[in-house]
């Protein structure tokens, strides 16, 4: 049975995202790798990042009040599988306990499904797409400015590809398509 290999990163919802992204760098010596005014990207070693952080001033600017599950606080925890085969398996085995992802989603740097457990909260089950180093680097492209999400994708077609032999490498290729929104009941904004 496919388990993850590592915990990833942790993303947090914030309206004080300056002074978070502040505390992170001093607490964990982390750097900044993309910041733009809603979402930031930190890390302390060599993975592409290990905190988010989504600025809801900007996200959701009007809003005063907490949702039902409150927006301040754990966005989400991210889970890494070892390779494409074993998230893709891992996703068979759940589809088959009636559990689905509520966003599958190809950010470029990642390859991720979004679940949600009884009580709501969050958790991200990916795989890297590329080196850490070139995600950095892909991170710091025009074309990640101008989405930073990515785009949405279908686990049943993924997992009929990988099925019939398609190398994992090319099911890793993040798809044309228009920007991914996140789910609103679920995500950032």
């Amino acid at each position: 049975m496919a388990k993850p290999v590592k915990l990833a990163h942790v993303v947090y919802s914030t309206r004080r995202f300056d002074e978070m992204i502040a505390w992170y760098q001093t607490v964990f010596e982390a750097s900044v790798v993309y910041q733009n005014p809603a979402l930031a990207f930190l890390t302390y070693d060599d993975e592409h990042h290990r905190f988010a952080f989504a600025n809801l001033s900007v996200l959701k600017a009007t809003s005063d009040e907490a949702g039902e599950r409150g927006e301040i606080g754990v966005n989400h925890v991210a889970y890494t599988y070892a390779n494409l085969g074993d998230l893709l398996d891992t996703y068979a085995r759940l589809k088959e306990a009636g559990i689905t992802p509520y966003w599958p989603v190809h950010h470029g740097l990642t390859l991720s499904f979004y679940y949600q457990d009884p009580d709501g909260n969050r958790m991200e089950f990916q795989v890297d797409c590329c080196t850490a180093e070139e995600a950095n680097a892909f991170m710091r492209t025009d074309s990640f400015e101008a989405n930073p999400i990515g785009v949405v994708i279908h686990p049943e077609e993924l997992l009929a590809q990988y099925r019939s032999g398609i190398p994992l490498e090319r099911l890793l290729v993040p798809p044309a398509g228009p920007a991914s929104e996140i789910p609103r009941e679920h995500g950032l904004c």
